[in-house]
């Protein structure tokens, strides 16, 4: 699969870490580690983390098409790999089908191995995020065409990673959506859970009116820390997150 730049990627990295991209088939990797860690050999670490990944979940897809399509909680067949346990799981927790995690699944598995070898890692994959850093960061939130977009960062403390930060939209990108959200990016430790829950409280969005009860949906969650809803020029925010310009 031949590397598609992704223009948002150049506002997201951060200038003391080191960035290179890891793309096999649809997953396409933006990977930002401590410069004095990085070697050609981390990148293939990286990648064949991917590639086993991505082995052992389209084998299980190929004996169970359900855990595919299905839009609501799966249950799994026996011998199911722990990527597909892990992304069902998040999934069920959610009350959506187990592919609206497979995003922060393949964040979640890289930045946790990486992270063994580098204090600070930040993999980005569509916008689906798993952090672990020594510094305060900011996390820009693009909302589309909303007023409010490129004008809201998340600060990350060092102490609240690793963290997953998972962001769904209805109006950007290509992922599926049954609602109209501008941006739902929610915080959890678990990028799995974040992904599924941003996809789940995104959902719940047809007009700005809906972006409060989004929100508390989300973080009634167990294990979600917090949510940013956007819908037009309506912010709804609840739980543990600090909100700081762009």
């Amino acid at each position: 699969m031949k590397y598609t730049k992704r223009s948002y990627r150049e506002k997201f990295r951060q200038e003391d870490l080191y960035h290179f991209q890891v793309v096999v088939k649809q997953t396409d990797l933006d990977i930002g580690i401590r410069r004095d860690r990085f070697s050609p050999e981390i990148v293939k670490f990286a990648q064949e983390i991917v590639l086993k990944k991505r082995e052992l979940l389209e084998k299980y897809i190929e004996e169970d098409h359900a855990f595919l399509h299905s839009l609501t909680p799966h249950s799994l067949k026996p011998g199911a790999p722990q990527i597909a346990i892990d992304m069902a799981q998040a999934a069920r927790r959610a009350g959506v089908g187990p592919m609206a995690a497979v995003a922060g699944a393949f964040a979640h598995y890289v930045g946790s191995s990486l992270a063994r070898r580098s204090r600070d890692v930040i993999v980005e994959n569509g916008g689906d995020i798993y952090m672990r850093s020594a510094r305060p960061r900011r996390i820009g939130v693009f909302a589309g065409h909303s007023p409010l977009s490129n004008r809201l960062a998340l600060l990350i403390r060092p102490e609240d990673t690793p963290l997953g930060i998972c962001t769904s939209s209805g109006t950007v990108g290509h992922s599926l959506s049954l609602g109209e959200a501008d941006a739902v990016v929610i915080l959890a430790p678990s990028a799995m859970l974040a992904d599924a829950v941003a996809t789940a409280a995104g959902n719940l969005i047809q007009t700005k009116d809906d972006v409060q009860k989004a929100a508390e949906f989300a973080t009634r969650i167990n294990g979600v820390r917090g949510a940013l809803v956007i819908k037009d020029d309506r912010l709804a925010v609840c739980g543990k997150l600090k909100i700081v310009p762009s």
